[in-house]
């Protein structure tokens, strides 16, 4: 997979276990899929439509007025994309947020996985609004830390950033305020457990007006988001189309309690210049027999729910 980005920064590649990145790019073309082996997964839920939050700080255009569809082609596709995923092998979850209609898909939605590296996509948030608390901008120290968490999903410096921000009793009162209620934080960031529901939460937190996060800590969050490491370039980026801007934290670690098997996340977001896309999308796997096999299942039910929502 090929793309480009707004800013071209050179990075040292840095590969950590449980890595990941955030990219915001333009995408050239799109990436085969395989199959992938694994446990069949089953039930999948929607939950109720809400209204769409204010725009993303991105510099955009103002969204066009969405198409209206109605409550039974929703019904269809919604049921379209559960028999397609139920036909998927592996264990996983997804759930998807379009902004500019406020509805909501979620498959197995509130099943916990281990968060591997997403989870710095949260440590940041947090350490952001704990700037915002004191009144001020985040620390040379502190961004000095955000800096290579983000762009090079450093683990060193996460946990440094972790236990600055005040480790897992600051993060886990954070989360109340950024909206997250299935997402048990971990002393061992890494093994934090969250859902796919919370996850797109969290997105769009990010970009929220009316959220916790100020228009400068949206702008810092977004900043770091689009300039990381091109070698993490895969999960949400397989479903944009030419043209559109992506955002995405991928994490990835193995795990002695599933028997070395592999947690394979990803978790972004999905926009248009002109505001015609506006969508968050979170995968999580595991018990994965490498991370090429998880790599491709959060890749390909991605892309199952682009082709059945029609997002």
């Amino acid at each position: 997979m090929r793309s480009f980005r707004f800013w071209i920064v050179t990075l040292a590649a840095v590969v950590t276990l449980g890595g990941g990145g955030l990219i915001v790019a333009v995408l050239d073309d799109d990436a085969p899929v395989m199959h992938d082996p694994g446990p069949v997964v089953v039930a999948a839920a929607v939950l109720p439509a809400t209204p769409a939050p204010a725009a993303s700080t991105s510099a955009a255009s103002p969204a066009p007025a969405a198409p209206k569809q109605t409550v039974t082609d929703r019904a269809a596709r919604v049921k379209s994309l559960n028999t397609a995923l139920k036909a998927v092998k592996g264990d996983f979850a997804v759930a998807v947020l379009d902004r500019k209609t406020g509805q909501r898909y979620v498959y197995r939605g509130s099943v916990k996985y281990d968060t591997a590296s997403i989870v710095k996509v949260q440590i940041l948030a947090c350490m952001l609004l704990k700037a915002q608390d004191a009144g001020r901008a985040p620390t040379s120290a502190e961004m000095k830390l955000a800096r290579p968490m983000i762009r090079l999903s450093d683990n060193n410096a996460t946990t440094s950033l972790y236990q600055r921000i005040g480790g897992k009793a600051a993060v886990t009162k954070c989360n109340k305020r950024l909206g997250l209620t299935q997402t048990v934080v971990d002393s061992r960031w890494g093994l934090t457990r969250t859902t796919a529901s919370d996850q797109v939460v969290l997105l769009s937190e990010l970009v929220d007006t009316r959220g916790p996060l100020s228009a400068a800590s949206r702008k810092t969050a977004f900043t770091l988001m689009n300039t990381v490491s091109t070698a993490q370039d895969w999960g949400v980026p397989a479903i944009a189309k030419k043209g559109e801007i992506f955002t995405v934290k991928n994490g990835w670690d193995t795990r002695t309690a599933d028997g070395g098997l592999w947690a394979v996340n990803t978790i972004g977001r999905i926009t248009a210049k002109n505001g015609s896309v506006d969508v968050s999308v979170a995968v999580l796997t595991r018990r994965n027999k490498n991370m090429t096999a998880g790599v491709t299942l959060v890749e390909k039910v991605a892309k199952l729910t682009r082709k059945h929502l029609a997002y």
